[in-house]
C-alpha cells in the first residue's frame, strides 16, 4: 500500500499515530458495516448475503491523535471457484501489508470451522521476527444477551492468542470508538498518510460498481450473489452539457452466468432492473456530486467465476 507522503505530526505530548488496520473474517461477519461505522460514512457496500465484498475497500478515520486506514477485505473462506481462490489471495496479500488485524467474529453465531480456518491462517502472522497484532472483534453484539455474549467471548479467547478482544455493535454504536482506540494503539508513530477530509482512496468507478451491485443484491435468491459481477463501462459528462453540475452518463454492465439469472435481475417487464437503477443512482449521485443518467445492461458471461480470461476482464 503506497499512499501519499506523510504530512507531518500533530502537536501535543502524545505521539501521533498512523497506519493500516485490516478487517478480516468469514463471509457476512459484519466487516463492511463495522468499517462504515468507524469511518462515520458509507465507504463499503453491505448486504445480508455472504461474500458481498470483492475488493479491498479502504476507509480513512481522521482523529487529532491518529489517522487509521481501515482495509475491508472479502471474506476469507474455503474457495470453490477460481474467483474464490483469487479473493483469498487478495486477503492474504493484504494481511502482510498492514499494522494490525481486526478478526471479526459475529456474536450471534457460534465459533465454527470457518473461524478456526481463519484463526489458523492468522496464527502464522502473529509469530516470527515482526509479528502482526491481531484484535479479536466480536461483531453484532446487539443481537445477543449479555450472558450469551460472555459465553461467546470465552470461546473466542480459547481460539487463539489475541492482542485484545473487543465486543462491538455497528448498529447501535456500542464500543465502536473503543475499538478505534484499541486499533490506534497498535499503529506506529507517524504523520497523516492521506489529506484531511478524504474518506476513501477507491476510484470512483469501483465505488459506482459496488453501489450498483449492492442494489442488485437486495432481495434476490441465494445463488445469485456469487454469480453477479458489475463493471463500469464509462463515466462521461453529457455532450453539450454546461454549468457547475453537468449531467453524467454512467454506463454499467451487470454480468451473470446463466440466462435464468439474467431474468431475475431484469424482472418482469424490466421492473426489477428499473428499481435497481433508481436505488443505485441515489448513492452514485451522492458519491459523485453530480446528476446522473444511469444506463444498466445485463449480460450473460457463462461460468465467468471459473474462466481466467473473463475474471481478468472483470478486474479479478
Amino acid at each position: 500500500m503506497t499512499p501519499s507522503t506523510p504530512t507531518g505530526q500533530s502537536g501535543g505530548t502524545a505521539p501521533h499515530r498512523s497506519g493500516f488496520a485490516c478487517m478480516v473474517g468469514r463471509p457476512n461477519a459484519g466487516k463492511s458495516t463495522l468499517t462504515n461505522a468507524l469511518v462515520g460514512q458509507k465507504v463499503a457496500i453491505t448486504s445480508g448475503r455472504p461474500q458481498t465484498t470483492r475488493h479491498t475497500i479502504r476507509g480513512i478515520v481522521h482523529r487529532e491523535d491518529a489517522q487509521l486506514i481501515l482495509v475491508d477485505t472479502p471474506g476469507l473462506h474455503r474457495p470453490r471457484t477460481l474467483l474464490g481462490e483469487r479473493l483469498n489471495d487478495l486477503v492474504r496479500e493484504t494481511l502482510t501489508q498492514v499494522d494490525v488485524i481486526a478478526f471479526c467474529l459475529p456474536a450471534d453465531q457460534k465459533v465454527g470451522p470457518g473461524d478456526r480456518y481463519i484463526a489458523k491462517e492468522l496464527s502464522q502472522l502473529m509469530t516470527g521476527r515482526h509479528p502482526t497484532p491481531v484484535v479479536a472483534v466480536v461483531t453484532k453484539a446487539d443481537l445477543v444477551s449479555r450472558e450469551e455474549l460472555g459465553v461467546h467471548l470465552l470461546a473466542i479467547d480459547g481460539l487463539g492468542e489475541w492482542a485484545d478482544i473487543v465486543p462491538v455493535s455497528a448498529v447501535d454504536g456500542y464500543q465502536v470508538q473503543t475499538l478505534a482506540d484499541v486499533l490506534v494503539k497498535h499503529l506506529p508513530e507517524g504523520g497523516d498518510l492521506y489529506p484531511d477530509g478524504e474518506l476513501t482512496d477507491e476510484p470512483a468507478s469501483v465505488m459506482v460498481a459496488e453501489l450498483v451491485r449492492e442494489a442488485a443484491l437486495e432481495g434476490v435468491r441465494d445463488e445469485l450473489p456469487h454469480s453477479l459481477a458489475v463493471v463500469v463501462d464509462e463515466i462521461t459528462p453529457r455532450e453539450g452539457g454546461s454549468g457547475p453540475n453537468p449531467l453524467l452518463d454512467v454506463r454499467v454492465n451487470l454480468f451473470v452466468e446463466r440466462d435464468s439469472q439474467k431474468a431475475i435481475i431484469i424482472g418482469r417487464g424490466g421492473a426489477r432492473l428499473r428499481h435497481v437503477g433508481t436505488e443505485a443512482r441515489k448513492g452514485i449521485e451522492a458519491l459523485l456530486g453530480n446528476r446522473v443518467y444511469l444506463d444498466l445492461h445485463v449480460k450473460v458471461a457463462k461460468d465467468w467465476q471459473r474462466d481466467p480470461k473473463q475474471l481478468g476482464r472483470m478486474g479479478f
